[in-house]
Protein backbone atom coordinates (compact mmCIF):
# COMPACT_ATOMS: atom_id res chain seq x y z
CA UNK A 1 0.00 0.00 0.00
CA UNK A 2 1.17 3.52 -0.82
CA UNK A 3 1.40 6.49 1.77
CA UNK A 4 -0.82 8.72 0.16
CA UNK A 5 -3.44 5.49 0.34
CA UNK A 6 -2.51 5.16 4.21
CA UNK A 7 -3.02 9.34 4.40
CA UNK A 8 -6.49 9.18 3.01
CA UNK A 9 -7.48 6.60 4.96
CA UNK A 10 -5.73 7.70 8.04
CA UNK A 11 -7.57 10.97 7.19
CA UNK A 12 -11.21 9.43 7.34
CA UNK A 13 -10.19 7.90 10.73
CA UNK A 14 -9.81 11.44 11.82
CA UNK A 15 -13.00 12.77 9.73
CA UNK A 16 -15.02 10.15 12.13
CA UNK A 17 -13.28 10.13 15.49
CA UNK A 18 -13.25 14.03 15.23
CA UNK A 19 -16.64 13.88 13.58
CA UNK A 20 -15.28 16.97 11.00
CA UNK A 21 -16.13 16.11 7.25
CA UNK A 22 -14.29 18.57 6.18
CA UNK A 23 -10.84 17.84 7.84
CA UNK A 24 -8.13 18.01 5.52
CA UNK A 25 -4.78 16.08 6.85
CA UNK A 26 -1.28 17.39 5.11
CA UNK A 27 1.88 15.15 6.19
CA UNK A 28 2.95 18.39 8.32
CA UNK A 29 -0.29 18.33 10.27
CA UNK A 30 0.33 18.40 14.21
CA UNK A 31 -1.88 18.34 17.43
CA UNK A 32 -1.77 22.37 17.41
CA UNK A 33 -3.18 22.43 13.94
CA UNK A 34 -6.17 20.86 14.83
CA UNK A 35 -8.56 21.96 17.47
CA UNK A 36 -10.43 19.16 18.37
CA UNK A 37 -7.01 16.49 18.32
CA UNK A 38 -6.54 17.10 22.28
CA UNK A 39 -4.95 13.87 24.57
CA UNK A 40 -7.73 11.50 24.76
CA UNK A 41 -8.67 12.07 20.93
CA UNK A 42 -4.83 10.83 20.16
CA UNK A 43 -5.54 7.40 22.21
CA UNK A 44 -8.55 7.20 20.03
CA UNK A 45 -6.98 7.85 17.08
CA UNK A 46 -4.60 5.30 17.50
CA UNK A 47 -6.81 2.67 18.57
CA UNK A 48 -9.11 2.94 15.37
CA UNK A 49 -5.69 3.67 13.28
CA UNK A 50 -4.59 0.08 14.64
CA UNK A 51 -7.77 -1.47 14.55
CA UNK A 52 -8.36 -0.29 10.66
CA UNK A 53 -4.83 -1.67 9.29
CA UNK A 54 -4.62 -4.44 11.98
CA UNK A 55 -1.22 -3.68 13.09
CA UNK A 56 -0.14 -2.69 16.80
CA UNK A 57 2.24 0.30 17.72
CA UNK A 58 4.59 0.42 20.51
CA UNK A 59 4.93 3.20 23.20
CA UNK A 60 8.07 4.23 21.60
CA UNK A 61 6.78 5.39 18.34
CA UNK A 62 3.64 6.45 19.46
CA UNK A 63 5.65 8.96 21.38
CA UNK A 64 8.43 9.95 18.58
CA UNK A 65 5.12 11.22 16.32
CA UNK A 66 5.79 14.93 15.33
CA UNK A 67 3.06 14.97 12.86
CA UNK A 68 1.05 12.91 10.76
CA UNK A 69 3.79 12.31 7.95
CA UNK A 70 5.45 9.93 10.95
CA UNK A 71 1.78 8.26 11.97
CA UNK A 72 1.87 7.72 8.52
CA UNK A 73 5.03 6.18 8.16
CA UNK A 74 4.96 3.63 10.94
CA UNK A 75 1.84 1.95 9.65
CA UNK A 76 3.41 1.86 6.07
CA UNK A 77 6.49 -0.03 7.77
CA UNK A 78 3.57 -1.94 9.88
CA UNK A 79 1.75 -3.74 6.76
Amino acid sequence: MEKTAILSQIQEIFRDILDDDTLILQYETTAQDVEEWDSLTHIQLIVAIEKHFKIKFTSREILSWKNVEEMVESTFIKL
